[in-house]
Formats: structure tokens, C-alpha cells, sequence
């Protein structure tokens, strides 16, 4: 095998721990000696062993004189976890070979630089655009102290999420329906605005048999939500609902609200609308990397609007519905084509009979790979 494909073995590993280490990335290791892997791992939950590690417990004293793959660089600081530069270091690395340069300041080539001093030989860069998209949530999260944003929705060939009575089920087929699922397995938050809950009553779980409840989001300013909303209900200890509102919320509504098990209510002192931004900034902070918004289309419109959207996934149905139902951005009234939003990266794929389209907002596309 070839210097690239231990570096996609190593990508590989790191992607089965999507949506689960935030707010750390998803870091996968292979080492090999003389040609043959002799250990290999990724990181599987905050807090737990790095990559690195996994993979020199695997290969053992097999390590020494070993090459390293590793997906981000090797940390250099104390963490919830000792420095993997000084494990490497220590089991006798020879050479390590990385895809890209951590961009948290604790880490950002110090890595490296311990590395080097060591004797050890460092290449950079290797799979590189892989690599950072497959981390675009933590780069961003890391730089921007933002969590990454997809927009998901399903809509007919006409721009319809609903038929004009409301009804959307179902827009997409079933093989679309259990994408969406996928997508809330590999999120740490899932998005709604009070419409689509007052509209839809979804409960925002994943029904994947493997899969995992992502924090489930309501942003509803006057705490319309009605006590038997599914979003409401809790499946497991672990199951959050968090509810974003504002200062025009009832006294009465919020106390109840507060007082339901795995429900935090966060109210912020705006009249009109909670504040987006800061909402999204205190997600980020709370160590939440990913968010999945799943409508409406005046909660998109109004991030889009506000350049709070990175990356946008519609699943287009080849069928008509007419009428005035919802579209998938009715909060975004831009006066001019000259004002349109532009997309870049533009990718098609078909799942069953439906079309899915998805792009970067502008410039909101994944970072390019650092050496």
C-alpha cells in the first residue's frame, strides 16, 4: 500500500466517530512497520484515548521504528489526556505522516516542532482537503468559536416544503427520510423553529437502529410549544431538549418549561427574535462542534440572511404541489438578483427517485489544508 492509502484507511477510521467526540475532532491513526499495519485506532468519545494512542497500544513494541498516519496533528499539550507527541516519541516512531495542522492555537505546529526535535520525520499535507472537510466543524468551531451549519430540507421540483394546507408528508421518499436520519446521527445539535414544531410535531430523534439522539433545538421566542410537543419527551438520561427564547416569553411557560426533566430553557433579553449569533456562539461554547437545521423556512432565511449557514443540502422530489404552501427560505427577501446568496462546491446526487443538491454558502466552503 501507498503513503495515500494508509493516510484514507486512517480518514476512514476517523469518520466512524462522527457526531460523538465534540468538541474534539475526529482523528484517525494507522501504523505500519515494513510495509504491514501493525495497529491502528481513532478517537471515539471526548475525554477517551487520542488516535494515536489506540493505535500504539495495538501495535505494542511493533511501534518502534513504525510509521504513523495520522489524520490532524499530534497534540502537544495536556488536556483531558497526555500529549500524543511525547506516546510516539517514546514507542520509537520514525516518521510520521499527517494531513493537516491542528488550528487550535494549543496545538497549531507545535506538534510538529516537538516532533522534529525529537528526530522524528514529519510530512504534511497528505490528503489534506480530505482531512479539513472532514473536520470542517471543529475547524470552525475552533477559529470562529461557531458551530458548523447544514441546512437540510426536502422540497418538490416546484420549492415546496408543504402543501399549502401545511401537509408535507411526505415530500421525499424513504430512502431520502433515512438520510435525514443519518444526517442527526452525526450531529451534536438538530434545529427547528416554533412553526415547523407547531406545523410538523417532529421528535427530532435519530430512528437509526445504531444511531444516537443528537440535542434536539427549538428556537421559539414566545414558548408557543404546546406540553405534549414530542420534542418535549425524554427517551434517555443522556436526551437534551433545549429551548432558545426571549424576554417576551410567559413567566408561567418558562418555569413549567424549566421544570420538565432533560429540558433547558435559555432566554435572552431581546423583545423580537433571539439573537442567532449568540445563540449558535453559546452552542459552540457549551462544546457542541455541528448544527443541523431542519427548518423552517423563516428560521433559514433569517441565518442565511445573516451568514450563519455554511452548507446547504436540499432534497429535491420530482413531483408538483402549486399552491402558496411554505418554501424553504421565506424569512429571505433579498430585493435584487444582484443580492443573491452565491454557492460554491456544487454537488448532485441521486438517493432513490429524489435529487440532492448540496453547496457551500459563499465563502463557507472547508479550509484548505495547512502544512
Amino acid at each position: 500500500m501507498t503513503d495515500e492509502e494508509y493516510m484514507r484507511r486512517a480518514l476512514d477510521l476517523a469518520a466512524r466517530a462522527r457526531g460523538r467526540v465534540s468538541p474534539n475532532p475526529m482523528v484517525g491513526c494507522v501504523l505500519t512497520r515494513r510495509g504491514v499495519v501493525v495497529g491502528e485506532g481513532f478517537h471515539q468519545r471526548a475525554g477517551e484515548p487520542h488516535a494515536e494512542i489506540i493505535a500504539l497500544r495495538a501495535a505494542g513494541e511493533q511501534a518502534l521504528g513504525a510509521d504513523a498516519y495520522v489524520t490532524l496533528e499530534p497534540c502537544a499539550h495536556f488536556g483531558r489526556t497526555p500529549p500524543c507527541c511525547d506516546a510516539l516519541i517514546a514507542a520509537g516512531v520514525r516518521r510520521v505522516v499527517c494531513a493537516m495542522t491542528d488550528p487550535n492555537p494549543l496545538v497549531a505546529g507545535r506538534g510538529f516542532q516537538r516532533l522534529r526535535a525529537a528526530g522524528v520525520a514529519v510530512e504534511t499535507g497528505l490528503c489534506g482537503a480530505e482531512a479539513a472537510r472532514l473536520n470542517e466543524a471543529f475547524v470552525k468551531s475552533t477559529t470562529r468559536r461557531l458551530p458548523f451549519v447544514l441546512y437540510k430540507c426536502a422540497m418538490t421540483l416546484d420549492g415546496k416544503i408543504s402543501a399549502a394546507s401545511g401537509d408535507s408528508r411526505w415530500v421525499s421518499g424513504s430512502r431520502a427520510r433515512r438520510y435525514a436520519h443519518e444526517l442527526r446521527n452525526g450531529h451534536d445539535v438538530v434545529m427547528v423553529g416554533s412553526g415547523t414544531l407547531r406545523q410538523d410535531n417532529p421528535a427530532l430523534t435519530c430512528r437509526l437502529p445504531s444511531g444516537r439522539d443528537p440535542v434536539r433545538l427549538l428556537v421559539d421566542g414566545l414558548l408557543t410549544v404546546p406540553d405534549d410537543a414530542r420534542i418535549l419527551k425524554v427517551r434517555s438520561p443522556a436526551s437534551l431538549c433545549l429551548i432558545a427564547t426571549t424576554a417576551r416569553a410567559p413567566a408561567d411557560r418558562l418555569a413549567a418549561l424549566r421544570a420538565r426533566p432533560g429540558v433547558e430553557v435559555w432566554q435572552y433579553p431581546e423583545t423580537e427574535h433571539v439573537p442567532l449569533e449568540r445563540l449558535l456562539g453559546d452552542i459552540a461554547r457549551r462544546g457542541w462542534n455541528s448544527v443541523l437545521l431542519e427548518g423552517g423556512g423563516q428560521l433559514a432565511g433569517r441565518l442565511l440572511a445573516a451568514g450563519l449557514i455554511d452548507r446547504v443540502e436540499f432534497i429535491i422530489a420530482p413531483k408538483f404541489i402549486g399552491g402558496s404552501g411554505a418554501t424553504p427560505l421565506g424569512g429571505l427577501d433579498l430585493p435584487r438578483m444582484a443580492d443573491a446568496i452565491p454557492l460554491q462546491a456544487l454537488e448532485t446526487e441521486f438517493i432513490g427517485p429524489d435529487l440532492k443538491v448540496s453547496a457551500y454558502i459563499g465563502g463557507g466552503a472547508a479550509p484548505p489544508p495547512e502544512a
